[in-house]
C-alpha cells in the first residue's frame, strides 16, 4: 500500500513538473517570437522601405557607426537617400541609414538594390574582389570604390593599372589613396612614447646570457618578400631566437602559441626583453607598413626593418630603426648589430627618442593628427566607417552639383593608389639551405600571370556586360 502511494505521489510530481516545463517553454517561444518580429520590423527591407528603432542615448558614445534615428511612428524611404551597395559582404549589414556629417546614405549588402535608381556607388573589399560576379552593366552614375588594406599577395590583379583605375575612390595603404591607411596599425603617438614595456638596457644586457640579440616571430612562411631566405642566411652570422612557425628554434609558452596572442601582455613582455627585432614585411611595397614595424617601437625594441622602400618617411625619428636595405649582405648587417650589442652608447642612440618621448617626424605626426578614423578607439570611427562616409560625401557633392545644373565631378583612382613591384628572391642562400618551397617559387609567376588577368578583366569590364569565368580565363591564356 505504501509503495502504491509513493508511486502515485511520484507520478503527480512528474505531471506537475511536465506542466511547468511546458508553460515555461511556451513563454520562451512567445518571447522569441516577439523578439524576431521586432528584429524584422527594425531591419528587414520590404518594398524599398525600412523602420529603425530609436537608439538608447546611453549607447550612442559606444556605437562604431552613427545611425540616423527617427521617431518610432515615422518611416524613412530609401528613395530619399543615395544607396551605397557593398558588393563584397564585408559588413554583413542588410540595411543601415548611416549619417556622415550633414549627409546620410543607405548602406546595404542586399544585391537586389543593383537595379534601384538611387544606387549610386558599389563598394568592394579587395581580398573578395573577383571575376565571378561584378555589377555589370555599369551605369554612368555608378561609382566603384575599393577598400583594400591588405598585402598584394591577397589579390595581385588589383595591383596593376588596368584594374586599379576601374575604381573612382580608394582606401589603401598608399599615401596617394583618396583615404590613406598607411598608419592603420598604429593606435597613436602615445603608444610610441609609452614606457610601459620598456626593459632597461642593463637588464637587457643581463638577459643576453640566455637570449639572442635578435628575435624573429613569423608563421606566414615564404611570402613574396622572401624574408625567410634572408633570415636563414642572417642566422649563419648571428644568433636569432625564432619563435614562429618559420625557422623556429625556440618555443613560446603554450598559452601564447596561438597567433591571436601576439597582442597579449605576456607576448609583449617576452619580446620587450630583446634588444633587436627582425621586422620583415610579407611584401615590398611603398607605404605598406604593418604591426611588424610598429610593435617593436612600442615595446622599446629596435626594429631591423625590411619592407616598404619609403619607410624613412614614417620613422618616429631619424635614428629609430635599422634598415636592411642599407646593407649589401646579411653578413654586414650581422656585424653592425653585434657592434651595437657590445656598445651601449651606440645602442642607446636608437632608443633615445623613446626615452625622451620625442617624435621628430612631422609627416607621421600630421598623418596621425589628420586621419579621420581611429585604431582600437570606441570613440572614433574605424577606417571602414571612414571609407563609407568618404564615398557617401563625394556622392552627395555630385548630387548637389547636379541640382545646381552643373556637371558632376569625376573621380578616378591612379596606379599609385595600389602599386607594388614584381617580387624578387634572394640569391645568396648557401647550397646546404633547404630546398626552395613550392610557395616561394610561386610568387613571380603568379605576379606575371596577374598582369594578363588585369588586362583581360579590364577588356571585359569595358565591354560593359556580364561575362563568364570561361570567357575570362580563355582571354587570359589566349596566345
Amino acid at each position: 500500500m505504501v509503495r502504491i502511494q509513493r508511486r502515485r505521489l511520484l507520478a503527480s510530481c512528474l505531471c506537475i513538473t511536465a506542466t511547468i516545463f511546458l508553460l515555461v517553454t511556451l513563454q520562451v517561444v512567445v518571447e522569441l517570437g516577439k523578439f524576431e518580429r521586432k528584429k524584422l520590423t527594425n531591419s528587414n527591407l520590404q518594398d524599398g522601405h525600412a523602420k529603425m528603432e530609436e537608439v538608447p542615448k546611453q549607447l550612442i558614445p559606444f556605437l562604431k557607426k552613427e545611425a540616423l534615428t527617427l521617431n518610432r511612428e515615422k518611416k524613412w524611404e530609401v528613395d530619399s537617400y543615395p544607396i551605397m551597395l557593398w558588393w563584397s559582404p564585408l559588413t554583413g549589414e542588410t540595411g543601415r541609414l548611416g549619417q556622415c556629417g550633414a549627409d546620410a546614405c543607405f548602406f546595404t549588402i542586399n544585391r537586389t538594390y543593383f537595379y534601384h535608381h538611387m544606387t549610386k556607388a558599389f563598394l568592394f573589399y579587395g581580398t573578395d574582389f573577383n571575376i565571378d560576379s561584378l555589377p555589370l552593366p555599369r551605369q554612368a552614375h555608378h561609382d566603384w570604390a575599393l577598400f583594400h588594406e591588405e598585402s598584394p599577395k591577397n589579390n595581385y590583379k588589383l595591383f596593376h593599372k588596368p584594374v586599379i583605375t576601374l575604381f573612382n575612390y580608394t582606401a589603401t595603404f598608399s599615401r596617394h589613396s583618396h583615404l590613406p591607411l598607411t598608419t592603420q596599425y598604429l593606435e597613436g603617438i602615445e603608444v610610441l612614447k609609452s614606457l610601459q614595456y620598456l626593459v632597461p638596457l642593463q637588464s637587457k644586457n643581463n638577459l643576453r646570457k640566455r637570449l639572442a640579440p635578435l628575435v624573429y616571430v613569423q608563421s606566414d612562411c615564404d611570402p613574396p618578400s622572401d624574408r625567410d631566405s634572408y633570415v636563414r642566411e642572417l642566422m649563419t652570422y648571428i644568433e636569432v631566437d625564432s619563435y614562429g612557425e618559420c625557422l623556429r628554434n625556440k618555443d613560446l609558452p603554450q598559452q601564447l602559441k596561438n597567433p591571436a596572442s601576439m597582442d597579449a601582455d605576456g607576448f609583449y613582455r617576452i619580446i620587450a626583453q630583446y634588444k633587436f627585432m627582425l621586422a620583415f614585411e610579407n611584401a615590398v611595397c611603398d607605404d605598406y607598413i604593418t604591426e611588424k614595424f610598429w610593435r617593436p617601437l612600442k615595446l622599446g625594441v629596435v626594429p631591423v626593418y625590411y619592407g616598404s622602400p619609403s619607410i624613412t618617411d614614417w620613422l618616429p625619428s631619424n635614428k629609430s630603426a635599422i634598415l636592411v636595405s642599407e646593407f649589401s649582405h646579411p653578413r654586414e648587417l650581422a656585424s653592425y648589430i653585434r657592434r651595437l650589442d657590445y656598445d651601449d652608447s651606440l645602442y642607446e642612440a636608437y632608443v633615445e627618442w623613446k626615452l625622451k618621448g620625442e617624435i621628430s617626424n612631422q609627416r607621421l605626426l600630421t598623418a596621425l593628427r589628420e586621419r579621420k578614423w581611429g585604431v582600437q578607439d570606441i570613440y572614433q570611427d574605424n577606417y571602414i566607417d571612414a571609407f563609407e562616409c568618404m564615398v557617401c560625401t563625394k556622392v552627395w557633392d555630385n548630387i548637389r552639383l547636379q541640382e545646381k545644373g552643373l556637371p558632376p565631378k569625376r573621380w578616378k583612382a591612379e596606379d599609385t593608389h595600389l602599386s607594388c613591384p614584381e617580387p624578387t628572391v634572394f640569391a645568396f642562400s648557401p647550397p646546404q639551405a633547404p630546398r626552395r618551397s613550392s610557395l616561394r617559387e610561386m610568387w613571380i609567376p603568379s605576379f606575371e600571370q596577374s598582369k594578363k588577368e588585369a588586362q583581360a578583366l579590364r577588356w571585359l569590364v569595358n565591354r560593359n556586360r556580364n561575362f563568364s569565368a570561361q570567357e575570362f580565363w580563355a582571354l587570359v591564356f589566349k596566345d
